[in-house]
């Protein structure tokens, strides 16, 4: 039955958002606020608005739904990512926020990547576009299928629903509403509205993370009581190298693969241009130690939401088949049973549940916002309009936004994929191309001055192909030869970095413009602010 008091609770949430995007709607003057803010964000919302939109629903559903069936084994996952965040705030932050000003003052990745090897053809920028939308359409498409999950568990959504003369399945209902209001604020307010819109959506996710799997505990007698109940159940389900649905050792392909995660960041996108944005180089310092302490709560909190949904199932003498049988919902169930009392408990369920949707809206706007920027600035600009003003560009990116969004609805509504209905498996592969792209590249862009055009354009493209071709050919011969089974985004790093550097050198040496550039850019004195 329709729980209309957190519907409401929910209703609320969404206009908040919606009025966000219209406030900053009036508070842009050219593409750069559009898509970068102006460079003016402080380093609160940096922090968090890079780090809700990085984590997105798999941060409250996938890796709580995987450590639920697998125990802490698939908490290193976790631990990849907590090393790759600090490494991409520590070393890539500061030297990204300098360089992609000195060079042409890009404001997208494409474009940092097209200025920074001054590629007259604008061959970098296409490719680079490309990429960002493809593997983009199946991250918001996780998105959305987050969205469809959180909807049908929390209002009980039936199976079919009419909607305007037409019939529809409640799952598909449920993919356009969320579609709806994250494309509605993000084609209203830009950049700036999808920050601050993260920036309080971080806020919430991080209350509540900690707040539910504290209440399971203190249910079960505090923290060493739910540690023997939990042993009681599974004595594999926390142990780090045991899985513990199947009772064999975590090997070194599984370990690795987790591990590989944490190389993703230095090649995703919507956390890049977080660093670009950020008012002073100087601000990554503070805004580095902020996203750090999100971060490691909300990972840790979220591998304890896996395990003690054992603990609320035993409790109440319930299996997983009673509660629907999908353990990336487990948030969702402990979120309904646990706070199922009156009216102002079940205001409270409703802003705790709009947090998975605050996780997941965070994402699936600044994925939006990136794939938008790099159709209109680094592809409709170069190939078919290169003197678009930008008042034309800000009317194109707002197209892209819905045409992708569109995009990513129909993929999400092919119910009848295994690849589609799970969250975690669109992100990884989206999160492993993204990875093997573009992070050889932004480090080597960084760091080495050898590095040049014809480098770059190798390793994104070899770091692409890798991913598709390992998980979807090489993959499945992974039971014959287990080094298939190896995560796609480690190959596929490995082998760009590779293409990267063996091009470079077999290659004409960088112009000593470039070079110029380079050693200014790198230069440990701040870039003036003009």
């Amino acid at each position: 039955m329709l729980d209309w008091t957190v519907l409401g609770s929910f209703v609320g949430y969404l206009f908040v958002m919606l009025w966000i995007g219209f406030f900053f709607s009036k508070k842009q003057s050219n593409l750069g606020d559009y898509y970068l803010g102006g460079r003016k964000m402080n380093k609160w919302v940096v922090a968090l608005s890079a780090q809700a939109s990085d984590m997105s629903g798999w941060l409250l559903m996938g890796l709580p739904g995987a450590i639920y069936l697998g125990g802490f084994s698939e908490a290193w996952i976790g631990i990849g990512l907590l090393i790759g965040t600090y490494l991409n705030w520590k070393i890539v932050a500061q030297r990204l926020r300098r360089y992609s000003q000195v060079c042409g003052d890009s404001i997208t990745i494409p474009d940092f990547i097209c200025n920074r090897f001054h590629d007259r053809t604008g061959a970098s920028r296409i490719i680079a576009a490309v990429i960002i939308l493809v593997f983009f359409t199946f991250y918001t498409a996780s998105g959305f299928v987050s969205c469809a999950k959180l909807f049908t568990t929390t209002f009980g959504i039936p199976e079919t629903v009419s909607c305007c003369g037409l019939e529809l399945s409640g799952y598909s209902l449920c993919l356009w509403i969320g579609a709806v209001v994250v494309v509605s604020y993000t084609l209203m307010g830009g950049y700036m509205a999808v920050c601050w819109t993260d920036f309080i959506q971080g806020s919430l996710m991080f209350v509540a993370i900690v707040l539910v799997p504290a209440v399971v505990v203190c249910s079960a007698g505090g923290f060493a009581a739910a540690v023997d109940a939990l042993n009681e159940i599974n004595p594999y389900l926390q142990s780090l190298f045991t899985n513990a649905s199947t009772g064999k050792a975590a090997g070194f392909i599984g370990l690795a693969s987790c591990m590989a995660w944490g190389l993703g960041y230095f090649g995703m996108p919507h956390i890049l241009v977080r660093f670009m944005s950020i008012d002073s180089p100087a601000e990554v310092k503070g805004s580095r130690r902020i996203a750090m302490s999100w971060v490691t709560v909300s990972l840790a909190a979220a591998g304890v939401i896996g395990l003690v949904f054992h603990l609320y199932l035993k409790q109440r003498g319930l299996t997983l088949a009673d509660v629907g049988g999908d353990p990336e919902k487990c948030f969702m169930v402990m979120i309904n049973g646990i706070f199922s009392g009156g009216f102002v408990v079940r205001v409270f369920a409703g802003i705790l549940l709009s947090a998975i949707m605050a996780a997941i809206m965070s994402t699936a706007d600044s994925q939006l916002l990136v794939s938008a920027s790099s159709f209109s600035n680094d592809f409709y600009k170069i190939v078919l309009r290169k003197k678009a003003a930008d008042r034309e560009l800000l009317v194109v990116s707002r197209i892209a936004v819905g045409v992708v969004a569109l995009v990513a609805v129909a993929l999400a509504m092919n119910t009848q994929a295994e690849f589609f209905k799970v969250v975690m498996k669109m992100v990884s592969f989206a999160w492993g191309g993204f990875g093997a792209a573009f992070g050889p590249l932004i480090l080597l862009s960084l760091f080495w001055r050898r590095v040049n055009l014809a480098g770059a354009v190798s390793g994104m493209v070899v770091g692409t192909a890798t991913c598709f071709v390992w998980k979807f050919v090489l993959a499945n011969h992974a039971a014959a030869y287990p080094i298939f089974g190896l995560y796609e985004l480690a190959p596929g790093f490995v082998l760009s970095f590779a293409a990267t550097v063996v091009v470079s050198l077999l290659t004409a040496r960088p112009s000593a413009e470039m070079l110029a550039e380079f050693d200014r850019a790198t230069a440990e004195a701040p870039v003036r602010q003009d």
